[in-house]
């Protein structure tokens, strides 16, 4: 796929383009969410609040507001297709045909809408919020993201003439090309792209996907933009987020309710997809905590995915509590998708996989390049390294812009679930930054769920 980025660019008509061109264009686990949601908590009430997290940046002093009222007022009008339906329909994901009820694709067709919204500015930031139905409030997440950081990325194009948007496009090719010229070729190597929400552009995101397919071949698993999986034949990657313990949490009724709200979830989930679709994420409220108090059922799920802890110290966590209660590791799913880039992935992949480690430690392999040599592989992995690729695959122009300054570097932009039921929602996360909700509120479930585990390091992504 060649793709004339710049002219594109050029040439875009920026008052007409949209930015969302289908509701597909989402995370494959909001769609597996949604009709878990509309299965269980149809009637449910949920608030949704964009957070931009890299507060130096003032978005709302770069992005026009009119030009994101009218981006959102596009995403609201749109309605799923009848050849994506078909698709979700008779599709096979994660090797099973028919995830999605009849009913669930039959109310997308007909009844599926996305709820209003408020947006205003204040001190420099927008200040966006959803409000609604859960059903109808929880797809804005990946929608709003991706419009917010596009928008970011036009308003910086404007600035450059033709020749500097080739010059910035072809470093970001150049930099694409040499992480993936690294990946290409390690053996067992498994890496899925997951940069929907903070991505570059629609088209970069496309042109990076189709790129690491190319280069990596069977590497490449796949991606959790359900869209690009539609178009280009791919496999679609995700289950489950943060979402959901957080509003069962929230609509708790007691402190016995919250405390065991992230298991009642699991095993809610697991009778809604009868038994498929089991990787945990159990960093809402801290993993440790999780995994110590977890029912004996919960070491039976596929995997885990670590997204806000520190991924070699929670894949050994996750290790030896799989050992402790009788289970084989090397027969379970270790997914890690927080700030990974080339050298990352490389160092957890060995040091997951299989390599012959010889008294080294994590922090060895974080320089990856040193444990790459086939000749020191083992047999068989410790368990099944898998990476979610986000941020820095579909938005690393750190460095390309030609004018010099960093206006096309990513900003940590989340937008999360506020309340449910008119109750406030909190995520404690492993990393003090990734709080959020209340500050009350998050002091109230830390008194709950304790911090062990918990550490204090910068946000990148």
């Amino acid at each position: 796929m060649i793709i004339n980025l710049a002219r594109r660019a050029h040439d875009h008509n920026w008052e007409l383009d949209p930015i969302t061109r289908s509701l597909l264009d989402t995370d494959f686990y909001k769609l597996l969410m949604l009709q878990f949601i509309w299965k269980n908590f149809p009637r449910i009430h949920a608030s949704f609040t964009l957070l931009n997290r890299t507060a130096s940046v003032r978005l709302a002093e770069i992005v026009d507001l009119h030009e994101l009222r009218e981006q959102l007022e596009q995403v609201r009008k749109l309605r799923f297709r009848k050849s994506e339906l078909i698709w979700l329909a008779g599709n096979t994901f994660y090797g099973r045909r028919g995830i999605f009820e009849p009913g669930f694709l039959e109310w997308l067709e007909h009844d599926f809408r996305l709820s209003n919204y408020d947006l205003s500015v204040h001190d420099g930031q927008f200040v966006l919020g959803f409000h609604g139905l859960w059903t109808e409030t929880t797809m804005w997440e990946i929608y709003a993201l991706a419009v917010i950081d596009e928008l970011k990325t036009r308003a910086s194009l404007k600035r450059l003439s033709e020749f500097e948007l080739d010059i910035l496009y072809a470093r970001a090719k150049t930099r694409l090309w040499e992480k993936l010229e690294r990946l290409r070729g390690v053996p067992g190597l498994s890496v899925s792209d997951f940069g929907t929400r903070r991505r570059h552009s629609f088209l970069w995101q496309e042109y990076v996907v189709k790129a690491a397919s190319d280069v990596l071949g069977t590497s490449f698993a796949g991606s959790s933009n359900t869209y690009l999986a539609y178009k280009h034949d791919m496999e679609a990657i995700g289950t489950n987020a943060h979402e959901l313990p957080m509003a069962l949490a929230a609509m708790a009724t007691s402190e016995e309710e919250l405390r065991t709200a992230q298991y009642r979830l699991l095993d809610l989930w697991q009778q809604s997809y009868q038994g498929e679709l089991l990787i945990l994420l159990p960093d809402t409220f801290g993993t440790t905590q999780f995994l110590e108090h977890a029912p004996d059922w919960v070491a039976d799920w596929t995997g885990q995915r670590i997204d806000s802890k520190d991924p070699y110290l929670a894949g050994d966590e996750y290790i030896e509590w799989l050992r402790q209660r009788g289970r084989d590791p090397r027969r379970k799913r270790l997914i890690a998708s927080d700030a990974l880039d080339v050298d990352p992935i490389l160092g957890l992949h060995a040091w997951f996989g299989g390599t012959l480690r010889n008294g080294a430690s994590p922090a060895d392999f974080r320089r990856a390049a040193d444990f790459l040599d086939e000749k020191k592989w083992a047999r068989e992995p410790r368990i099944r390294f898998s990476a979610g690729w986000g941020t820095l695959l579909t938005n690393d122009f750190r460095g390309c812009n030609p004018l010099g300054d960093n206006s096309f570097d990513p900003v940590s932009l989340v937008c999360k679930l506020s309340d449910a039921e008119g109750r406030p929602a909190v995520k404690l996360s492993d990393n003090y930054s990734k709080a959020l909700g209340d500050p009350a509120e998050i002091e109230r479930y830390r008194r709950m769920f304790g911090v062990k585990g918990v550490e204090d390091v910068p946000v990148i992504t």
